[in-house]
């Protein structure tokens, strides 16, 4: 699979009488893009506004985070079993607007939707403080039910990036990469001098609104399977989830996820990038067991030397983590596995919920309890009202001069198990 991914570079975002990019500044005629959000029947109101870099803007319950594409060359489109047909993705040509991003809010739906603040001490702790967002503020209808509800905001995110984008269709990228990977025993072949390496994504899947989907299928419903590493570039993959802010994939994430792309880095020069293992979290001890046994078969199977394993949540889903890294450890193949920690405010609690001497190569993103005070910002898109009882978040913590001091686990982005973020921890 060969894909080439062009870049639109876009250094501003504007409000104007039509979308567009023209010196790498995206307009964004907004009427317009609100009335196609309003076309869905659960949503009462929507609203657009603009976040850029440096503005003393605070956005808040974020839901998800999607960064525009679309499909130049290749029979599917971007967001397939979403906004495109069930085809095969991650081939042909895709633009990206690169430096801009849609972003999601309105009433609160779970309980931990995040916070991104746009400057101050709280955006170095999230990657989108740095892109220019187009925040869609979305009320639904009253008593809509909350997966209703959930379902709504998403496509709506969906839906503006798929519209945002298409003003990249016709224009010629200033950069483009080329990923590709090769059928299995061809690529071998090819590379017969390297190790060969895996990357097993684990997709969050536990329960009541802790949903990720691919192509467009609840990965609660799915067994471990291969996809080509270029399938997530094409959104695949996507977020439906409301576990903690701080270690969520958005869909941004999965689009741009860091460890497919430090892998495609190495390939060909000191490992060999055989492809992707996907699999679930599941509450269930018997779910656990399944999936846990299939990613370890798949990953035998493949015949790869070594495995890069990325989590998503914490608690719970640390027992799938730790039952993939043993079974394959068992099976004479080396991981590294990515997690974050709840270690305490203080650091000195257990890390992880479960534990095991195999898991000796692990990579941190930090620790979500650490605490931070975050300013008061000039504008708020959103709301305030759930800063309280957002994960990180407690009785006080939106103070009566308008700072919050919360966990970073309210901070979206903090600590992602991807790597996408600044924080990690290393040994002396």
């Amino acid at each position: 699979m060969r894909l080439e991914l062009g870049q639109i570079i876009i250094k501003d975002v504007q409000f104007g009488d039509s979308t567009k990019v023209e010196n790498n500044v995206l307009h964004v005629n907004k009427q317009e893009l609100i009335n196609l959000i309003k076309e869905d029947e659960h949503l009462a109101t929507v609203d657009v506004e603009i976040a850029r870099p440096g503005e003393s803007v605070r956005i808040t319950p974020v839901k998800d985070v999607i960064e525009p594409r679309v499909k130049v060359e290749g029979k599917a489109g971007v967001f397939p079993g979403l906004l495109s047909k069930v085809e095969t993705v991650g081939g042909g040509k895709t633009n990206v607007l690169k430096g801009c991003a849609v972003v999601t809010t309105g009433k609160i739906v779970g309980f931990q939707e995040g916070i991104i603040d746009m400057v101050g001490p709280g955006s170095e702790y999230t990657p989108f403080s740095k892109l220019n967002n187009v925040v869609l503020t979305c009320q639904p209808k009253e008593e809509l039910k909350q997966h209703d509800h959930e379902r709504a905001v998403r496509f709506a995110g969906f839906k503006a990036a798929a519209y945002l984008a298409k003003a990249a269709k016709e224009l010629t990228p200033e950069k483009t990469e080329i990923f590709e990977t090769l059928p299995l025993v061809e690529g071998i072949e090819k590379h017969s001098d390297l190790p060969k390496v895996a990357y097993i994504q684990m997709l969050q899947s536990q329960g009541l609104l802790h949903d990720t989907y691919v192509y467009g299928v609840d990965a609660k419903q799915i067994v471990p399977t291969i996809l080509y590493p270029t399938e997530l570039m094409d959104g695949a993959i996507v977020s439906g989830n409301c576990v903690s802010a701080c270690d969520k994939n958005t869909t941004y994430h999965h689009l741009n996820n860091p460890v497919v792309h430090d892998l495609y880095d190495k390939h060909g020069k000191e490992l060999n990038f055989v492809g992707v293992i996907i699999t679930n979290e599941n509450v269930y001890l018997a779910d656990k067991e399944r999936s846990s046994d299939w990613t370890a078969k798949l990953v035998e199977f493949l015949g790869v030397d070594g495995v890069v394993v990325s989590q998503e949540g914490f608690g719970n889903p640390d027992t799938d983590l730790i039952m993939n890294c043993k079974k394959i450890e068992d099976k004479g193949i080396k991981t590294v596995i990515i997690t974050d920690e709840y270690a305490g405010r203080d650091g000195a609690s257990q890390s992880l919920a479960d534990a095991d001497p195999s898991a000796n190569a692990v990579v941190t993103g930090g620790n979500a309890n650490e605490v931070i005070t975050l300013p008061k910002m000039d504008k708020v898109i959103g709301t305030l009202d759930y800063t309280d009882i957002i994960a990180g978040g407690f009785d006080g913590s939106l103070n009566k001069d308008g700072t919050i001091t919360v966990e970073i686990q309210a901070i979206t982005g903090a600590t992602n198990e991807l790597g996408f973020n600044k924080m990690s921890a290393k040994m002396k």
